[in-house]
């Protein structure tokens, strides 16, 4: 689904991914793991197109779309859930759920689908009420439930667990967990807690400093070893 090949970038004159490599097929869960600072969501803007690449090259089903703007990418299949959820405050909640069709035809962004609601039933309860109204938790809801109506190929998740209260992080796990076992798309999960990744993930990958430091399978990590990485 997702190939990325010796990708390097640069910020000024700092290097600051170094030959990062790594593949996703469809229905797998990649979790991408590290401290902050360590290049994470450097790395998932250059897999969107918002940052560009130095060297090296990102791959959709073969296809290479380094080049490619992000509303390009959005409409070959990948969505993301950003950090920090960045949902339009001013627009209801139903204004928010259509803009994730922003790359269908007028006739398929007409309405919303009713398993979103069946994903996230609170949404259904808050459709007239503005997104900055909404708390941090019922926000990210909403902006992985905005992503997912795109109907990707490839969905991107940047740490969708940060500042949310425990029960919220329940049910995105839920789904998370739901979307690998539908098996219909590919799944990168960035996170900084091994244990809330763990549940979720077929494989690992682990950065530090810019460059992959670990990687493997679920089965073939050792917790204690990719923990020590993400350790302060």
């Amino acid at each position: 689904m997702l190939e990325v090949e010796q990708l390097n970038q640069y910020y000024g004159s700092s290097h600051t991914l170094r030959g990062i490599s790594l593949t996703v097929k469809k229905g797998e869960c990649l979790t991408l793991l590290g401290r902050n600072g360590v290049g994470k969501t450097t790395l998932l803007k250059c897999m969107m197109g918002v940052l560009p690449l130095s060297s090296g090259s990102v791959k959709l089903e073969g296809r290479d779309i380094s080049k490619l703007r992000p509303h390009e990418r959005a409409r070959l299949g990948i969505a993301y859930v950003p950090q920090g959820r960045e949902i339009f405050a001013r627009l209801t909640v139903e204004e928010n759920l259509l803009m994730g069709m922003a790359t269908k035809s007028a006739r398929q962004a007409s309405h919303i689908k009713g398993d979103i609601y069946e994903l996230f039933p609170v949404l259904k309860e808050m459709l007239q009420r503005r997104g900055g109204d909404l708390s941090g938790g019922q926000q990210q809801q909403l902006a992985i439930a905005r992503a997912l109506l795109a109907e990707p190929k490839l969905i991107i998740f940047d740490e969708p667990t940060e500042g949310i209260q425990p029960s919220i992080i329940k049910d995105i796990a839920r789904v998370i967990r739901l979307l690998r076992e539908r098996g219909d798309m590919g799944i990168i999960l960035c996170e900084q807690y091994f244990d809330f990744a763990r549940e979720l993930a077929d494989k690992f990958v682990v950065l530090s400093r810019g460059e992959v430091v670990a990687s493997g399978t679920q089965a073939a990590m050792d917790g204690a070893d990719v923990k020590r990485h993400l350790a302060v």
